[in-house]
């Protein structure tokens, strides 16, 4: 199952983000279940949230590594959406 993890940065998070992005990188590697992922822009092109398609056995499986995600441990996001997704086309 696919599931779309889509994050809102807290508003001033950027240094959060930057602390943490190696072990958010290191983490989506380790654990092997993301298909896609990256940042959002704002209109300066500064990272402010992100987009991470999951390819995992349950929503379960789906919360537990969002919830685990450095990023969240590191209280950077405001908003957290975690939705089913099908892919039709790429």
């Amino acid at each position: 199952m696919s599931f779309a993890l889509i994050t809102q940065d807290k508003p001033g998070a950027l240094q959060t983000r930057l602390d943490n992005r190696d072990a958010h990188l290191s983490y989506i590697k380790e654990t092997g279940v993301v298909q896609q992922a990256g940042p959002f822009l704002d209109d300066d092109g500064t990272m402010c949230g992100s987009l991470i398609i999951l390819d995992v056995d349950s929503k379960q499986a789906a919360q537990n590594w969002a919830d685990n995600d450095p990023y969240a441990k590191a209280g950077l996001f405001a908003k957290v959406q975690l939705i089913q997704w099908k892919k039709v086309i790429g």
